[in-house]
């Protein structure tokens, strides 16, 4: 599995920011709601990061035990992972589109100093940030170090891939 790419999860916020700032254009000339989360979603998003957070220490303590006495459970890492890349991407969606809904109501701003609305914008970037950083987090304690077998003949790691299609190791 590759890494997470910053500039995916950059070009994902800038894309749902984009989204956003339009539904909440949309939304204000139908004097419709304003798109955004309750704070009741950033309780969700606490237990996803948390579970998220909790399996990758689970993962990162095996990866650093000095005596293994046994293996990790392949399925279990490749599970973590990708629920710490799903986690990223999520954090990324919701920052976005929160952000766009900010950027929309700052004209507002100055007839209603401190809207609702915003606040709950602000909350939900916020989460979003968290969820990110997780995953992102997560994600590394997933990477195992190359070992000490992949060296050749000269003490240089040997060229070309390795299993996991990753030149500086795999994931456990």
């Amino acid at each position: 599995m590759k890494p997470i790419r910053l500039t995916a999860l950059g070009l994902i916020g800038i894309l749902l920011g984009l989204l956003g700032f339009g539904a909440t254009e949309m939304s204000d000339r139908a004097s419709a709601a304003t798109p955004v989360l309750p704070y009741s979603a950033l309780g969700s998003m606490a237990v996803i990061a948390g579970f998220t957070l909790v399996l990758g220490i689970r993962v990162l303590r095996w990866r650093n035990s000095e005596k293994r006495t046994r293996m990790i459970d392949p399925i279990f890492a490749a599970r973590t992972l990708v629920l710490a890349h799903a986690c990223a991407y999520a954090g990324a969606v919701l920052l976005g589109w929160h952000a766009g809904v900010i950027a929309d109501q700052i004209p507002v701003w100055t007839v209603r100093s401190t809207s609702p609305v915003v606040l709950q914008a602000v909350a939900m970037m916020g989460g979003g940030v968290i969820m990110v950083a997780i995953g992102l987090l997560v994600e590394r304690f997933c990477r195992i170090p190359p070992e000490d077998g992949d060296e050749g003949e000269n003490g240089r790691r040997k060229r070309g891939p390795s299993r996991t299609g990753d030149a500086e190791g795999g994931y456990a």
